[in-house]
């Protein structure tokens, strides 16, 4: 009886063990932690000036993050996606419709990450560790589904308030006032949706941040962690209509903040 007794206590506090462990480690990513890196990244894509951004960074030698919605699997964007990914840019998680997720149950929480997950992998073969909840909204609720899926929630510390419809002077004028304070880190957030932020304000902020010293990196490599939990074979789109169709491009009425 007080074999069974003791059994029975030593797996609660092993099981009480892993559950601890499994809510430790980096799970909220604010800013970069590797000096001297800034991560340029880009919220809202797949979209049509992808390829420029990521041809802008590669004259550049600069890598950037991307953070995907779900208007993936049409062929155009499966094109770009790959695009970004076989110059060795970041790809990441933006969640499926662009949803503010503190608004969702657990299910749909899931659902709207598990969605982009899947269609990253089936395109690229690789899983991706990182996500970005659309408009910057999280809780705590969110932040446990993310870390249930082996994902960290990455938020930033530098807007170029793009989305915010702020003007190429004032982005340009953003990126002054930074380099000029000079911080040891920088996690911007753009979004690819916006040509004046392909063609004019990102070839401006690369070079007064290169002139300012910075190495311009991924996202995984400013925080020093690994940008896929695997990466495998890619795989065929789902031929599931709602999964194939999926929501289309919603950046018009759905940017951050």
């Amino acid at each position: 009886m007080l074999f069974n007794v003791l059994t029975t206590l030593v797996c609660a506090a092993v099981a009480s063990a892993s559950v601890l462990k499994s809510r430790q480690g980096p799970q909220l990513v604010t800013r970069c932690t590797v000096p001297n890196t800034v991560a340029l990244t880009f919220d809202d894509g797949p979209y049509i000036y992808l390829n420029e951004i990521v041809d802008t960074l590669d004259a550049a030698g600069a890598k950037g993050t991307f953070f995907f919605n779900g208007c993936i699997y049409d062929p155009a964007n499966r094109a770009r996606i790959k695009y970004a990914y076989d110059h060795g840019h970041q790809v990441a998680s933006h969640t499926w419709a662009h949803r503010d997720l503190t608004s969702l149950s657990w299910d749909q929480i899931h659902d709207e990450m598990w969605r982009v997950e899947q269609a990253l992998a089936r395109i690229t073969g690789a899983t991706p560790a990182f996500m970005r909840p659309p408009y910057g909204n999280y809780n705590n609720l969110v932040l446990d589904a993310s870390r249930a899926r082996g994902q960290s929630v990455v938020y930033w510390d530098f807007d170029s308030e793009d989305s915010a419809g702020a003007s190429v002077q004032r982005s340009r004028q953003l990126y002054d006032q930074a380099t000029s304070t000079h911080p040891p880190t920088i996690l911007t957030l753009n979004h690819e949706t916006y040509q004046t932020t392909a063609r004019e304000v990102l070839p401006y902020a690369i070079q007064r941040l290169k002139a300012a010293g910075y190495r311009l990196v991924s996202l995984a490599d400013c925080v020093g962690q690994s940008p896929y939990q695997s990466v495998v074979g890619a795989g065929t789109p789902d031929s599931t209509p709602d999964v194939v169709n999926g929501p289309k491009n919603t950046h018009e009425d759905s940017e951050e903040e």
